[in-house]
């Protein structure tokens, strides 16, 4: 899933599936990682069906099943060269437009020469 495209609720909900994924991986029940977590079964059950939970909750379990540190890299800052922000700010430029192979060029109009009989 694309999160830049999703809904809040579609990116909640992702992340309850992929929070329950690792529990089901580490073989842990609903009621083993709410203990683990110091969070109710029932607020684990509720976030794991419908993406809804506190922070708080969401903080608990994620560091119960031992990701709290990847929750780290979502805030760190990305430092960029004066340069790349420079380069980033500048407008775009079109390129030439192209000549279609399925239109004829017009050709310039071939200049008339009068000749003057002389007599």
């Amino acid at each position: 899933m694309l999160f830049d495209l999703a809904t809040v609720e579609e990116i909640a909900g992702a992340l309850a599936q992929k929070l329950r994924a690792l529990r089901l991986q580490q073989a842990l029940t609903q009621a083993e990682l709410a203990a683990r977590a110091g969070v109710s079964e029932r607020a684990l059950r509720n976030f794991e069906r419908s993406g809804q939970a506190t922070l708080e909750t969401f903080l608990r379990v994620a560091q119960a099943l031992g990701r709290a540190a990847d929750l780290e890299a979502l805030f760190e800052l990305k430092v960029r060269s004066i340069r790349a922000m420079e380069q980033a700010s500048e407008t775009r430029q079109r390129a030439p437009r192209r000549v279609s192979a399925d239109k004829p060029v017009a050709k310039p109009a071939a200049k008339s020469v009068s000749r003057r009989s002389s007599r």
